[in-house]
């Protein structure tokens, strides 16, 4: 079939691929309709690697995916034949310790797809275990339901921070990763977040998303918008999702006594790291890595209104231009969120 592959660093091709996929009794094929792109794709596309897991040989890309069900296994029961759905991409070993103890995004044999060696779904079908696909509301649209896999981390990451109604709330970072924490912060009961970022633009759009204050930190200093906006006694949680080492180190300094520090971001190494700072407040600080048990409350909460993602959809380009999609997405313009691909 037609797929976007990656043959090595810097070189795209949308071309045939062999890949065949048989469809086992607890399967369903989806024929694949709109994948996003994501940060992960673009690092592999412009680095080769990300970590350990290198590009050795030409892989295809994408794992941001909704479409429709095309065919299903004689042992599926919940999902039949044109219903509209979104996948988890990550598929774990049933039989791990992670996965019986209900961690399976942290289990070590979990495949993945677009991260080498496993294949990604910018082609027009996929063969998926049914258990990891999951049905999209009317009223939530293709493009909206490809949005659920990043959603799903920012969910992840309130469900950790143990949000209480009425919180307060500061996500670092403006990016697609920050912009649904904020989402999700709020749809978990927070009653106001603060976002942080350089990027103008970006935090304009913040702003039209719910009870959100966006701090441009070039010009603004956040320690002291907090310490206005809470009596000076800090925000309840703060959300690291910029991936900046600086922002990383600053976690902190915004946090209330007893607070509670989200890490979802991944800089590039080491960061400095207050102990002091962090132990005088007695902060708990949790880390994320993708998200589990979550997508359902994704899809429930996009489906009763409650939880809007569609503005975050700024691009969306044929699967014929997928190649240009994806060097628009390496210098997007400083409007873009998610760059989607249609096909």
């Amino acid at each position: 079939m037609k797929a976007l592959v990656l043959e090595r660093q810097d070189i795209l091709s949308l071309r045939d691929f062999d890949i065949a996929e048989t469809l086992g009794p607890d399967d369903v094929r989806i024929a694949i309709k709109t994948v996003g792109i994501c940060g992960s794709d673009l690092h592999y596309y412009t680095h080769g690697r990300i970590g350990p897991f290198v590009v050795e040989a030409p892989m295809i890309l994408g794992h941001e995916a909704a479409g429709v069900v095309a065919e299903t296994g004689p042992n599926v029961t919940h999902l039949a034949v044109g219903d509209r759905v979104c996948m988890e991409p990550g598929i774990p070993n049933p039989l791990g310790r992670a996965t019986q103890l209900g961690l399976y995004n942290l289990d070590p044999d979990v495949r993945f797809w677009a991260t080498p060696p496993i294949h990604g779904v910018l082609r027009p079908s996929v063969v998926h275990p049914a258990q990891f696909t999951f049905k999209v509301p009317d009223a939530v649209s293709l493009g909206e339901a490809a949005l659920v896999e990043p959603l799903a981390v920012g969910m992840h990451a309130a469900t950790k921070a143990r949000v209480k109604p009425g919180d307060v709330a500061v996500v670092l970072g403006a990016g697609t990763i920050g912009l649904v924490t904020a989402l999700s912060a709020l749809a978990a009961g927070c009653s106001r977040v603060f976002i942080t970022d350089v990027a103008q633009p970006k935090l304009d759009l913040a702003a039209t998303l719910g009870a959100i204050t966006p701090v441009n930190i070039a010009n603004e200093s956040l320690p002291e918008i907090i310490a206005a906006a809470t009596d000076g006694w800090g925000a309840d949680l703060v959300f690291e999702a910029s991936g900046n080492a600086r922002a990383a180190a600053s976690v902190f300094e915004t946090l209330c006594p007893g607070g509670c520090v989200v890490y979802i971001g991944m800089p590039g190494g080491p960061i400095p790291y207050d102990v002091v700072a962090a132990q005088i407040k007695e902060a708990r600080v949790e880390h994320v890595f993708r998200y589990a048990h979550v997508f359902p409350r994704c899809l429930a909460l996009m489906g009763s209104g409650q939880l809007n993602v569609k503005p975050l959809i700024t691009e969306t380009y044929a699967f014929a231009d997928s190649i240009a999609a994806f060097d628009y997405a390496k210098a997007p313009a400083p409007t873009s969120v998610k760059v989607q691909i249609e096909i």
